[in-house]
């Protein structure tokens, strides 16, 4: 249950093309502490309520548990998040022997575009696509949590 990940910004949007499929995601934190977060996501009819704990100190690695819970259960628990919901788009994307999520944000947070990749371990090589830009692994600001708190808008 450790997840190893790592972020980069986008250089284009060119990655729209290459998407196998799209995911309307919202999403809102019940608790943003930095050494845990309780997430209540909707990705089209599903639930999911997750924990992760604190990352390492270079931002690759952190605990991470997951359960699936019903439209109806994450819709109530959507009244209990903290201010600030996270509503994005995420594109999936081979790449090699990967899966790329790009994450294309709304709201608050319209114009920002992460991809993400997780990883088997942490010097694992992966195949970077051409759009993909400056790695911003372990940099806080461009965790969820925090962008619910400090949106791209007010940067």
């Amino acid at each position: 249950m450790i997840e190893i990940e790592r972020k980069f910004l986008i250089k284009s949007d060119t990655y729209k093309d290459e998407a196998y499929k799209k995911i309307s995601i919202k999403q809102g934190f019940l608790n943003s502490d930095k050494d845990r977060t309780v997430r209540v996501r909707l990705t089209n009819n599903q639930g999911l309520l997750t924990v992760k704990g604190l990352s390492s100190n270079d931002g690759l690695t952190r605990f991470e548990w997951e359960k699936e819970i019903s439209k109806t259960d994450a819709e109530a628990l959507f009244k209990l998040c903290e201010k600030g919901m996270i509503e994005k788009t995420r594109y999936l994307i081979k790449s090699g022997n990967h899966t790329f999520e790009v994450d294309e944000f709304f709201g608050d947070n319209k114009g920002l575009v992460i991809a993400e990749i997780e990883l088997n371990h942490t010097t694992e090589i992966f195949t970077k696509p051409t759009w993909l830009g400056k790695e911003v692994t372990g940099d806080i600001k461009y965790y969820n949590s925090q962008l619910s708190k400090h949106p791209f808008k007010t940067w």
